[in-house]
């Protein structure tokens, strides 16, 4: 684990709180590495960030060093019991000011319990705003960035990240097969748009899993540019094995190993989407 510290520059404060939803139905495409570490890296360079894991297997909310045992206050009381969001969120020992809402195996049942909630696609959205009144009633800064893990699936939890968000994040690895199924996510966003949330939209595509020494690696990150040429990031995150371990010691990459080209590429994107801020 390394030491050295390579900050971010100053990075510009959004005029507005920023609330993505990192989605990709395809598993294993770096969602969630993605959103630990743009979280991290935005929180070092001095902003105020939220993750909230919206995915059952609370591989979030381990990596940021939370606890989400089931007896655990957990995203699913959000959204099945009411719970108020500031009674789940808890400060993060990453890093000063990162916050994560975690999740745990209930959220599991949740797809199910959902489908005969009052209000079931609008539930994080709501219990978000009332989040952020509530920061703000108790003199705390306003949120910068929120970050939404969602599962591997299309079901009421990614719906319930959708109509909370504004900005859609969707991470694509350089192997083959990469676009496949990004047709159905597409027409997905679009029912939402249509009928739920009609600022909603892709604002980032962040290529992960990138191997310089291969041809389908840039033959791949050639092919999304070309279908997404406004919102791909110039920043590529390459295949990192320290990007991988961090987690299993209950770290980012920022803090497990700060000058790891893993962390250097995480700190670069950050510092994209955060000079692209709306």
């Amino acid at each position: 684990m390394s030491e050295a510290t390579t900050p971010l520059a100053v990075l510009p404060t959004p005029p507005q709180t920023r609330i993505f939803t990192i989605s990709n139905q395809k598993g294993g495409v770096g969602k969630t590495s993605t959103a630990v570490n743009l979280a991290a890296a935005l929180a070092e360079a001095g902003m105020n960030v939220l993750v909230i894991d919206n995915d059952p297997q609370g591989n979030a909310s381990t990596a940021l060093g939370v606890e989400h045992g089931v007896e655990i206050p957990s995203v699913y009381d959000v959204l099945i019991n009411d719970k108020p969001l500031h009674e789940v969120v808890v400060a993060s020992p990453e890093m000063a000011k990162l916050w994560c809402a975690p999740a745990n195996i209930d959220l599991a049942g949740a797809e199910i319990e959902l489908v005969s909630q009052v209000a079931r696609e609008t539930r994080l959205k709501n219990a978000l705003e009332d989040y952020a009144a509530w920061r703000q009633d108790q003199g705390m800064e306003r949120l910068d960035y929120v970050f939404i893990d969602c599962p591997p699936s299309l079901g009421l939890l990614t719906v319930n990240a959708f109509v909370a968000a504004e900005e859609i994040l969707i991470p694509i690895q350089c192997e083959y097969y990469a676009l496949e199924g990004l047709s159905q996510l597409l027409k997905n966003i679009q029912l939402i748009q249509k009928h739920l949330n009609s600022s909603l939209h892709i604002s980032t595509i962040l290529l992960t899993m990138y191997d310089g020494r291969t041809n389908l690696a840039s033959q791949v990150a050639q092919e999304v540019r070309s279908h997404f040429p406004q919102q791909t990031l110039q920043t590529l995150i390459p295949r990192s094995v320290r990007i991988s371990e961090a987690p299993s010691y209950q770290q980012t990459v920022i803090t497990y190993d700060s000058a790891s080209t893993g962390a250097r590429a995480y700190r670069e994107a950050a510092a994209e989407i955060a000079h692209r801020a709306e």
